[in-house]
């Protein structure tokens, strides 16, 4: 009787992660939030500010990520400038770093220029922007460039477009030769 006890006590010592992932229906996130507003700082200054209106962190799951379902919107600031991105819909997966924007993604940089796309992946660790998908560009002088599909770093001066259409505005009253000659 006592060997019999003794082994149902050990059996039940599970670990604290897969009891509570035994407490949680199919499918549901170990977390929620409403009305998230979220600030990352580096030496006292923010950096980030990320709002959404619900995040569900699925942090419980094998491949672990959260979810903003009705949409997130982020500001970064650096030097003073501030670059905003909005979507309908995000995910973040923690363990690649990759964040998923989908629907209505709208990139708005410090100097005006405006990135518009249905899709738009950002790789965090290798600060890296991609998509596969239409995008626009509208650039703060009215020029913009319709693509099929890009890759960019996050500054975008590595910026590599394919099937590619767009208006470059050009001021002819300016002169581009060698000192002024």
């Amino acid at each position: 009787m006592a060997i019999t006890i003794a082994i149902t006590l050990f059996a039940c010592e599970g670990n604290y992660k897969n009891v509570q992932r035994l407490n949680l229906k199919d499918g549901a996130p170990v977390a929620e939030g409403q009305n998230v507003n979220l600030f990352y700082t580096d030496s006292g200054r923010v950096v980030t500010n990320l709002m959404a209106p619900r995040l569900l962190d699925y942090s419980n799951f094998e491949f672990p990520y959260q979810e903003f379902p009705e949409g997130v919107e982020v500001h970064f600031f650096e030097n003073g400038d501030k670059s905003t991105v909005k979507s309908d819909y995000a995910r973040r997966y923690d363990a690649t770093g990759i964040v998923d924007l989908r629907e209505n993604v709208r990139l708005t940089t410090a100097d005006g220029n405006v990135l518009e796309a249905e899709q738009l992946y950002w790789d965090q660790n290798n600060q890296w922007l991609f998509t596969d998908q239409p995008y626009r560009i509208t650039f703060s002088d009215g020029s913009y460039n319709d693509g099929a599909r890009f890759d960019a770093n996050e500054d975008f001066t590595v910026f590599l477009s394919r099937k590619n259409d767009g208006v470059q505005l050009i001021n002819q009253n300016q002169n581009n030769t060698p000192n002024g000659q």
